[in-house]
């Protein structure tokens, strides 16, 4: 079912809702997608789970006329659609840049349960500053973001068995986005320190990572009092899109684990 919540700055944020039970399982997409990478996840667990797909503001069906572009505001999004659905039992699923913002989140909404990230945070240590984006990405999305899509980011995004039709789709999806819109809905990831928010969280949280870079267990468990991770192989940034199947037996397990 379609549905709309209002976050606290106005913007209408679209959200699917599906399944039943008394947890809800809100799925969160990273950077320039939205509600519908998680189709192959509302199919699998309807059944045992409410299932939640998002779009953050700027994305989907979401509204897109923001004027802050900051952290603070995307967790509210996903305070807004949690506070709609109104669940005895939350558990918040955020994939990519979504991952910092669950961690925000997590810290304004009742009934949490868990976060589950989804390839991200993998070393809390290991972060861009603002000049390391705009000197490493942001300099390429502007000067040609086409170009980029196409032949920068891939190197980045994407792995050897990454299967083409998720790429051609993801790149696609992508490109229905200027170059400045690209920007702005990605740079609150890089003026926020997580650490700091990290370590307020108190609930369990257990990430599934591609194997295409390393997780730092030992740098996450420094700020994330109960963190652990399972890896998933041969896969690039979109686990649940490249092998749905297999990131579904994982994150079942997972949620399993965590309920």
């Amino acid at each position: 079912m379609e549905k709309y919540a209002v976050s606290s700055d106005g913007q209408k944020i679209h959200y699917k809702e599906s399944g039943n039970g008394n947890t809800a399982i809100i799925m969160i997409h990273g950077w320039l997608g939205n509600a519908e990478w998680w189709a192959d996840q509302q199919n699998y667990f309807k059944n045992d789970y409410r299932v939640i797909q998002m779009d953050l503001a700027g994305h989907g069906k979401s509204d897109f006329t923001r004027k802050d572009w900051i952290s603070a505001l995307y967790a509210d999004d996903i305070k807004a659609v949690a506070e709609a659905v109104d669940a005895p039992k939350n558990i918040l699923v955020g994939h990519s840049m979504s991952g910092a913002y669950v961690l925000e989140a997590s810290l304004k909404i009742p009934n949490m349960k868990a976060l589950v990230l989804v390839d991200t945070l993998k070393d809390l240590d290991e972060s861009f500053t603002e000049e390391q984006a705009e000197e490493i990405m942001f300099t390429h999305y502007r000067r040609d973001f086409k170009y980029a899509v196409e032949n920068f980011l891939p190197q980045y995004l994407f792995a050897e068995q990454t299967p083409n039709a998720v790429k051609e789709r993801l790149q696609h999806e992508f490109l229905q986005n200027d170059s400045e819109k690209a920007i702005n809905v990605l740079k609150p990831l890089y003026a926020t320190d997580f650490k700091r928010i990290a370590e307020q969280v108190q609930i369990p949280v257990i990430a599934i990572n591609s194997d295409t870079s390393p997780t730092s267990l030992e740098n996450n468990r420094k700020y994330l009092k109960d963190y652990d991770y399972v890896t998933i192989k041969g896969v690039g940034h979109y686990p649940m899109l490249e092998k749905p199947e297999e990131f579904n037996v994982i994150l079942d397990g997972v949620l399993k684990k965590l309920i």
